[in-house]
């Protein structure tokens, strides 16, 4: 049985994971996922997303879910000017061509029932496959379906957010006093997450849940968001890739137009910085390397 290729930032000539690099923008891709939006809530990060927007050159855009959070807007409406630029942005970019794809998740479900829908080039699907550069097969979903996998029924994923959007609204006050000091933007939620070991475990659960069923399609990668937790890695021999959100992490994925898989952040300054980046040809040449030896 032939060994997993390693994800890492710090990689060997031969591995298939590219180093951490920052892109002078325009970011030009073939394709692009992001999911975790949020417009309508306070901690959205509007603005960051329209000038990533803005600067974005690519042939297909991803939107995986929870680009709105009709949740937050039941609560109250919460719709500045910020908010409204970036939906008419992803208006004009399907306008003037780009293919544009929505998978609606749990906080924007309402829209779950037009899917099916066609306007200019944005259509929305509950799930669509994207065939990649290299003829690769890529699944993606939002993932609020794997909810009683993780043993997370709906009134404990109401109780959940009721919880995260408090420690969002500490970050909020302490983000104050950070940028007052001069520091960048850190986030409380993503902190307490990766220290609790319960929270950890629902992570592990929920990605072993998205690629079982990737599994069960026949794909070579599966892309979701839900969690906000972005990662890259292979998982039973699936690439599971998980976009994060525009909320703390203001992450996306990308297909370059070699194939390559690249999980970038986007930072206040206005630049991307690739986290991750994964080739499906280069593993493909070192499993071929290895069954000859």
């Amino acid at each position: 049985m032939n060994k997993q290729p390693k994800m890492t930032t710090e990689p060997t000539a031969t591995s298939a994971v590219l180093p951490i690099k920052a892109i002078a923008t325009p970011l030009s891709v073939n394709a692009v996922w992001l999911s975790d939006v949020h417009l309508g809530s306070k901690d959205c990060k509007a603005e960051y997303l329209l000038t990533f927007l803005q600067q974005l050159e690519t042939e297909c855009l991803y939107l995986v879910g929870d680009i709105f959070d009709i949740w937050a807007l039941k609560r109250r409406i919460y719709w500045p000017e910020s908010h409204n630029k970036v939906l008419q942005q992803l208006l004009k970019m399907a306008r003037d061509g780009v293919k544009v794809v929505y998978i609606p998740g749990n906080h924007d479900e309402v829209l779950k029932s037009y899917s099916g829908f066609h306007l200019w080039d944005l259509s929305i699907f509950c799930e669509h496959i994207h065939t990649g550069v290299n003829g690769h097969k890529l699944l993606m979903l939002h993932g609020d379906q794997f909810d009683s996998e993780v043993c997370i029924g709906r009134t404990y994923a109401i109780l959940g957010d009721h919880l995260y959007d408090l420690l969002l609204f500490l970050n909020r006050g302490l983000h104050k006093i950070r940028h007052k000091l001069g520091y960048p933007y850190w986030s409380l939620a993503s902190y307490i997450k990766l220290r609790i070991n319960k929270a950890q475990q629902a992570i592990t659960d929920y990605q072993a849940a998205v690629t079982r069923y990737a599994k069960t399609k026949n794909v070579d990668a599966v892309f979701c968001g839900h969690i906000h937790q972005p990662a890259l890695n292979i998982d039973k021999q699936i690439l599971y890739g998980n976009d994060g959100d525009w909320v703390e992490n203001c992450t996306f994925i990308a297909e370059s137009f070699e194939g390559d898989i690249q999980l970038y952040k986007w930072h206040e300054l206005g630049c991307a910085e690739r986290i991750k980046s994964y080739s499906f040809e280069t593993n493909k040449r070192q499993a071929q390397v290895k069954h000859v030896a």
